[in-house]
């Protein structure tokens, strides 16, 4: 009998649900084991040369990842379905381009990211990290909760768990990994800022500079929110093309 056919009771389970979890799980170990490895590689090919092996590794899994969701977003059981309903579009745009703006700050050295100057881990409080110490874990969130109301389905629901799920536990690592690299001056960033969006300045511990905010870094950030507007029917055309 085949695992999933319309005797099961959950006939609206595909096989999709559990692909994405597991798609999910793997990349999860590949991107946060490297992450955890990167004293070890750093330390046998450089800091450029293992950046560059990062890269290689993490980009196509990412790159299969989105492709696949695209291609299967609609999988699984309709949970509500909102798109008709005024005003639930701007939502999800506005939501969405929120969410660069927390996604987008450890992006910002391009240089390094490309490893053409040495790759770095910063240890800052400015800017976005004064609002929220793990910026691109809010904004994954942010991004999940859009894309999970836009669509709703079961499938949709299980991508947008996981990849929650990932970044929290990469809240975890990452903090451990700056406390074993910096020691008492992470501490004490750790003691100015927050996980929690905007608690540290509620609190009084951290305060909010508008002034950080204004930086070419930002244009650009608006820039691909514009792009991506343009181009997302045409990214939905083109990731259909491919059988996965």
């Amino acid at each position: 009998m085949a695992l999933f056919d319309i005797s099961s009771p959950w006939p609206w389970l595909t096989p999709s649900h559990g692909i994405i979890a597991a798609y999910l799980l793997l990349f999860a170990i590949v991107h946060s084991g490297l992450a955890a490895l990167r004293p070890w590689g750093e330390s046998k090919i450089g800091a450029r040369g293992y950046r560059v092996i990062f890269a290689l590794v993490s980009i196509p899994l990412a790159t299969g990842l989105i492709i696949y969701f695209f291609n299967h977003r609609y999988d699984g059981l309709q949970l509500w379905q909102v798109q008709g309903v005024t005003g639930v579009k701007p939502l999800v745009w506005i939501l969405s381009a929120l969410s660069f703006f927390f996604l987008f700050p450890a992006t910002f050295n391009l240089l390094e990211i490309a490893a053409i100057q040495k790759p770095e881990i910063h240890l800052y409080e400015t800017g976005i990290i004064r609002i929220c110490r793990h910026p691109q874990m809010v904004g994954q969130v942010i991004w999940c909760i859009a894309h999970t109301l836009w669509l709703g389905t079961t499938f949709t629901l299980v991508t947008s768990l996981g990849l929650i799920a990932h970044h929290c536990f990469a809240v975890w690592h990452g903090d451990r990994r700056w406390q074993h690299k910096y020691g008492e001056a992470f501490l004490a960033v750790k003691q100015r800022t927050s996980i929690v969006p905007f608690q540290a300045i509620w609190e009084g511990r951290q305060t909010l500079v508008w002034q950080e905010f204004i930086k070419p870094a930002y244009v650009g950030v608006m820039g691909f929110i514009a792009l991506l507007w343009w181009g997302h029917p045409w990214l939905m055309v083109m990731t259909s093309r491919v059988n996965w």
